[in-house]
């Protein structure tokens, strides 16, 4: 009973800790919109080009971030597994936009993101397989690892 208590305590003061970081991560999220907005007012160049872009998908990054948790506190301070590999995903995607000049970096880039598709396939047949072994009982394979 005294242990429930505690992760009661323990999970209030890390929704509490985590409202303040969302909290601090939309204030971030204005602050790359107006940069972007400034950016666009500018005279269009190459490396203005390239400078929007660059915060336009940072500014999505913490968008994925604030989404996660959200989706954190929502699922009971559990966040899928499939979920963790698509913001990875996007991550490397973001590094390949801003690094694409660079041949050996863009190309380990790519790797990153086969590998991760490969491994986000295999959970989907794997937990299709499990989810019929296990007596006609819906179990999430996210639930497990």
């Amino acid at each position: 009973m005294k242990f429930d208590h505690y992760k009661k305590l323990v999970n209030s003061t890390l929704d509490i800790l985590l409202g303040f970081l969302a909290i601090v991560v939309v204030i971030f999220m204005l602050r790359y919109i107006l940069d972007i907005g400034s950016l666009i007012l500018q005279p269009l160049s190459t490396a203005l080009f390239g400078k929007v872009i660059q915060e336009v998908t940072s500014f999505f990054m913490l968008f994925e971030f604030v989404i996660m948790l959200v989706r954190y506190i929502e699922e009971g301070h559990h966040i899928p597994i499939r979920y963790l590999i698509l913001i990875s995903m996007t991550a490397i995607l973001r590094q390949l936009l801003v690094l694409h000049d660079r041949g050996i970096e863009t190309l380990l880039l790519t790797l990153a993101i086969l590998v991760l598709a490969g491994v986000l396939t295999v959970f989907s047949f794997v937990s299709g397989d499990f989810k019929q072994s296990q007596d006609g009982k819906n179990v999430d394979i996210d639930q497990h690892f």
